[in-house]
């Protein structure tokens, strides 16, 4: 019988292959290369390339002139309570205006690129290590070559608009927000609440006073003063107000010079608005004592005067001076002897 092999290593006849059946051979894959670099217009004609640098400038100019647009929106079509009308112009130009500013630069960049930075495919070795000093002066030598190529320092128009438009493009933000803050300074808006002299303790949301009786050894009450509800700025009033009360061994309370009477037989009050930034301190752990804060996990400890364990509050919690009146209900003994919240409002604007 005839063998088709008469010897190993000789090349075997490949047949065609059925359809559908792939066959893999030996043969290489030949790398096609990039495609013939095409010119462009502004390569060719440099009438043409000083027309697209113009082009691009006068691009990132127009984002200067949106940013400018927007403040200007901003203050001549001002939100009055109430006009709906106002509110859509106020929407209407600063969203235009802003939206102007930024897609000027987005757009000015993408032109810029296309039409005039160096247009040649490369490719460009990654490498999984720190490289040796000779390839890490070799990168700064690409990094030269591309701003070279680039043209951002001789093409002193784009370079020049572009640092103005990226410059002022942040304006319409530091206006807008900087009237978010109070026309008025906020320490003593802080400092002064619904607290006063015989203001009864009540229950959250429901306002019902509390008897020093119903407060039990572990127990934690969210707290407002009574007629806080009836108030005609409740929302503001209890977010300075909200407090929380417990009841601890009398023993266990490390009582400070002066505070010896703010406390009523273990029972105490804290202010619930978390120094830090001014989130609500709602998680009570009967165990430790400790309140713990839910948007940064600052950790106060009652039994020292809420004096700060742990987390980014730089300062203790406000404590209510309390007492109980004849009828046995929780009382204040005064307003909060220091601003409320967060510790930056102490800080001079």
């Amino acid at each position: 019988m005839a063998n088709d092999q008469e010897t190993t290593g000789t090349a075997v006849e490949h047949h065609a292959p059925s359809a559908g059946i792939a066959v893999v051979t030996d043969d290489a894959v030949q790398n096609p290369g990039f495609p013939p670099y095409r010119p462009r217009v502004a390569d060719l004609d440099p009438k043409k390339e000083r027309q697209q640098e113009r082009r691009v400038g006068g691009l990132f100019l127009l984002s200067i002139v949106g940013t400018v647009a927007a403040i200007t929106s901003y203050i001549v079509f001002p939100i009055i309570p109430g006009d709906m009308l106002s509110v859509r112009l106020n929407n209407l130009f600063l969203g235009a205006s802003i939206a102007l500013a930024l897609l000027t630069i987005g757009i000015g960049a993408v032109h810029w690129s296309k039409a005039l930075m160096d247009g040649h495919d490369m490719v460009e070795q990654r490498h999984p290590t720190r490289g040796t000093d000779e390839t890490r002066a070799k990168a700064v030598e690409v990094f030269t070559l591309g701003n070279k190529e680039s043209g951002f320092t001789r093409r002193k128009l784009i370079r020049n608009s572009l640092i103005g438009a990226l410059v002022v493009s942040p304006l319409p933000a530091v206006v807008l927000f900087r009237d978010l803050a109070p026309a008025a300074d906020p320490v003593p808006l802080l400092k002064h609440t619904m607290w006063d002299k015989g203001v009864r303790l009540t229950k959250d949301p429901s306002g019902i006073p509390i008897k020093a009786s119903d407060v039990t050894l572990g127990s934690a009450f969210h707290v407002i003063p009574e007629g806080l509800n009836e108030s005609e700025h409740k929302l503001e009033e209890k977010a300075k107000a909200a407090v929380l009360l417990m009841r601890l061994n009398p023993e266990d309370l490390e009582v400070s010079p002066g505070r010896e009477n703010w406390s009523y037989d273990g029972i105490v009050a804290y202010s619930k608005i978390c120094t830090h930034v001014g989130c609500p301190v709602a998680l009570y752990e009967q165990q430790t004592h400790h309140l713990l804060c839910p948007c940064h996990q600052s950790q106060f400890d009652i039994k020292k005067e809420a004096a700060v364990i742990f987390g980014p509050a730089k300062r203790p919690l406000p404590q209510l001076p309390i007492t109980v009146d004849d009828e046995g209900y929780l009382v204040a003994r005064s307003d909060f002897t220091e601003p409320v919240g967060p510790s930056f409002w102490e800080r001079e604007l």
